[in-house]
């Protein structure tokens, strides 16, 4: 599965970290669609504008050939914030709905009660246990997409698994060299980077609104 496939699973995982947020995971979703097309050759990264490659993207991973569709073919290109933003809109909710008719994902419901609230949960196929053993193995990418989003999914802080004993040396070579396949540091490292900006710019936002709601509630509420 894609990078992007791999985030959308791993953040349903149960964990102590707080819900992903809908917008967090959709900047970040569009970041690691980002990172596999420079992986694939579709298209480069040049200062902090999204350059076409030229190359097919493989496989048959509808979600990544419509993201390397949208990519702007024109000059001056677009600027990977520029790109966060507009291909993220609502992408989370858009994985979720291929991965539900692929069988990747079930609907159960909380509790003993039928009218329970419903959660989607992760099926124990191929691919999801490639995404998990990526996680586990200490994947720089997913782990630093992750961390964008704000969990960890149970990680140490020597960036093991908990329980695991942490040890980063068990990532084999061929984990290596996919990590390489991804794209190289430089790309990687501004598009995560871009990651980082666009979801604190995202809190900041829900921070400014909760504060004009307060006022606003408190002007009606009078003296």
């Amino acid at each position: 599965m894609s990078t992007a496939k791999d985030l959308f699973i791993i953040a349903l995982r149960p964990g102590p970290h707080e819900p992903v947020g809908q917008g967090d995971l959709s900047l970040a979703l569009a970041g690691a669609e980002l990172i596999d097309l420079v992986g694939a050759g579709a298209v480069t990264v040049e200062g902090d504008r999204i350059v076409p490659g030229g190359a097919r993207v493989p496989g048959d991973d509808r979600l990544l050939r419509e993201a390397a569709a949208a990519i702007i073919a024109q000059e001056p290109y677009e600027r990977i914030e520029d790109w966060l933003w507009r291909r993220g809109r609502d992408l989370a909710a858009g994985y979720q709905q291929v991965l539900e008719e692929d069988g990747e994902l079930t609907r159960k419901r909380s509790g003993w009660s039928p009218f329970g609230p419903e959660r989607v949960e992760p099926v124990g196929t191929a691919a999801s246990r490639r995404a998990a053993d990526r996680w586990a193995q200490g994947d720089p990418v997913l782990a630093e997409l992750a961390s964008a989003v704000g969990f960890d999914g149970g990680r140490t802080e020597d960036g093991g698994r908990s329980g695991d004993g942490g040890d980063d040396g068990a990532r084999t070579d061929e984990g290596r060299a996919d990590d390489d396949d991804r794209g190289g540091d430089g790309a990687a490292t501004s598009v995560l980077a871009s990651v980082h900006d666009a979801v604190r710019e995202l809190e900041a936002v829900r921070q400014l609104r909760t504060i004009e709601n307060a006022a606003f509630a408190n002007l009606w509420r009078g003296p």
